[in-house]
């Protein structure tokens, strides 16, 4: 293996954003290079490390052995680096920041529109990356392999939780297939219906099959996608109940469509509270601190519409 004093550091995080990105195009962008310099220095790392590290396949390029290891090994040592220096205060209107975030399609509709025009806006030099939500973000924010999540359950203690928000959950139907014709779904009648579940995490949804966990009973599944907005669509001409948070029927124009009902959640579904999280080594960083308030106002300006639930009425 190369010798550390023999290795060009510059190089590293190039190295992580190839690793990363797995495209030359995206990483030179992520990094503020040109593509040929980019490509440059991709054949620079393949002579430093004996390894491909990218090697073409049908779908893209994809990781050698050896470069998921570094991948692995960069999302830890490169946020460590980093501490090492002190951080001069934030200009959002000249700073070229990275910033990373990750959410679901709900996050990124009721907070990020607002949060990514404002940053777009205010810092015209720095870059988003939204990821999509999966099972592995915690362990992203730990790595630091991502700045900020946006998320409506428990979390691990050992990240940072600030609430955003209190959010009712609504029960979205198809007018013509509704359980009931009443402007309320009781539990009774929800537990009657066939729903559409978005899969958060592990097939369930969050606080709402935690809280009919906690009553002691459990809904019948017909449908799991992975997107609240997928759910929307799958009610229309069906029987399925889908339970949504609020401020996506607000965001979303089919909150106004006629064909579907809207009702109140039974009250055995309780409000779920929004959080956004990061990990501890970022709490005094001038550029995160400033990303964090803009999440913060984003959210504000998300506040349900007034007015009853039942859609069209």
């Amino acid at each position: 293996m190369t010798h550390i004093e023999r290795l060009d550091l510059n190089l590293l995080i190039p190295l992580a954003a190839l690793l990363e990105e797995r495209n030359v195009s995206r990483a030179a962008g992520r990094v503020h290079l040109s593509q040929p310099a980019m490509s440059r220095t991709l054949r620079r790392l393949r002579e430093t490390f004996k390894d491909d590290l990218l090697v073409r396949s049908p779908s893209g390029y994809q990781l050698t052995p050896c470069a998921e290891r570094l991948r692995q090994q960069l999302a830890v040592l490169l946020p460590q680096i980093a501490d090492l220096f002190p951080r001069e205060g934030f200009s959002p209107g000249t700073a070229a920041e990275t910033f990373r975030l990750t959410g679901t399609d709900y996050a990124a509709s009721v907070i990020g529109e607002e949060l990514i025009r404002t940053v777009m806006q205010r810092s015209p030099q720095s870059r988003l990356h939204y990821r999509s939500w999966h099972e592995g973000v915690f362990d992203d924010l730990h790595r630091g392999a991502v700045d900020l999540a946006f998320f409506g359950s428990e979390p691990p203690a050992s990240l940072r939780a600030e609430p955003l928000f209190a959010e009712e959950f609504v029960c979205v139907m198809d007018r013509e297939h509704s359980p009931t014709g009443r402007t309320a779904l009781d539990l009774a009648d929800y537990l009657r219906a066939v729903h559409v579940v978005v899969d958060i995490s592990h097939g369930r949804q969050g606080v709402v099959d935690a809280s009919l966990r906690r009553a002691g009973v459990e809904r019948t599944v017909g449908l799991t996608v992975p997107y609240h907005y997928a759910a929307l669509q799958a009610v229309a001409g069906t029987a399925l109940v889908a339970t949504l948070p609020k401020r996506l029927l607000d965001a979303d124009a089919s909150g106004q469509d006629t064909a579907l009902r809207i009702v109140p959640a039974p009250e055995v579904i309780d409000t779920m509270t929004y959080l956004m999280l990061w990990h501890p080594r970022l709490d005094n960083d001038p550029a995160q601190r400033w990303l964090r308030q803009q999440a913060r106002t984003a959210a504000k300006g998300s506040a349900p519409q007034a007015g009853p639930a039942e859609g069209g009425s």
